[in-house]
């Protein structure tokens, strides 16, 4: 008999070890890159290949503008954002007109093709515009918010009379002083610039006021007042309000303005000087004995 030969045992569990290719397939996984790219560059790929074959064709292409074309013109042409009217506020019935006037909006128009930025510039060029704000509101309503410039000053230059404001910007021209009665007088070359400086002192010239004609500016660098009866207030380039108020206070206490003085020079701070008229100058010379000028022959 013969004997049985024994043969060992074939294990059959699989290796659990990965092959190389897998192990470096998972180690590829693992890398943050790759995974962006495949989840989304290659989709992006496709479809960036996708568009550019369809796009490749001239009549796709002709297809797509006219489509796109179409559907712009239909958003732009709906009727919620057409402007159909337009409204301006805070600004006086002429300043209405110009500002109108000067926008020229074809309206209806469709609120995509409106440059309001533009259109706001050609209004703020006005003069009499001091700010102004553009929006457009529900209902198709272009709204134009004007800050109208208020006259402060009349300055009467060399051949125009013209409104001032308060910092001396132009607001508008007038046919005569007349007109705006109601606010102070000011001329001369230059007085539009120092407008800020003539509204101080007709601030300081309160009793005067009443007596006060305007105010004139001299040489581009000072101002004289105006008084009726023809007198004049020299004031000095340097501090003017100062001086004006040390005459005031003189003013009150003698009635100096009163007197038959043509002028106040007040240009000298420690000597200030007055002018009389050629009368009260001859009466004063005989009540103090002085003998009269002799008369000049022309």
């Amino acid at each position: 008999m013969r004997p049985i030969s024994r043969q060992p045992a074939v294990d059959s569990r699989r290796d659990p070890a990965p092959s190389r290719m897998s192990y470096r397939m998972q180690r590829l996984w693992l890398t943050p890159f790759f995974r962006v790219a495949l989840r989304v560059g290659l989709p992006a790929f496709i479809l960036a290949f996708s568009i550019g074959v369809y796009l490749s064709d001239h009549d796709r292409r002709a297809s797509l503008g006219t489509l796109v074309t179409d559907l712009r013109d239909r958003v732009k042409e709906s009727p919620q954002f057409m402007v159909t009217l337009m409204s301006v506020d805070g600004a006086s019935p002429d300043l209405a007109d110009a500002v109108r006037a000067v926008m020229a909006l074809p309206l209806p128009e469709s609120s995509f093709d409106l440059d309001l930025e533009a259109a706001r510039e050609r209004v703020a060029m006005l003069d009499a515009v001091s700010d102004v704000q553009l929006r457009v509101e529900p209902g198709g309503v272009l709204k134009v918010s004007v800050t109208e410039r208020q006259p402060a000053l009349v300055w009467r230059d060399t051949d125009r009379v013209t409104l001032l404001d308060a910092t001396g910007h132009r607001v508008a021209d007038i046919a005569n002083r007349a007109d705006r009665a109601d606010l102070p007088l000011i001329a001369g070359d230059g007085a539009d610039r120092a407008a800020p400086e003539a509204r101080q002192i007709l601030l300081a010239a309160g009793p005067l006021l009443p007596r006060l004609r305007g105010l004139v500016r001299m040489g581009e660098r000072r101002w004289d007042l105006v008084l009726d009866r023809n007198q004049r207030i020299l004031l000095p380039v340097e501090g003017p309000i100062p001086a004006l108020e040390r005459l005031i206070a003189l003013d009150q206490a003698q009635d100096l303005m009163n007197r038959d003085i043509v002028a106040v020079d007040l240009r000298l701070k420690d000597r200030p000087t007055l002018r009389l008229a050629p009368y009260a100058l001859a009466d004063l010379r005989r009540q103090r004995g002085i003998k009269p000028l002799p008369e000049t022959k022309s």
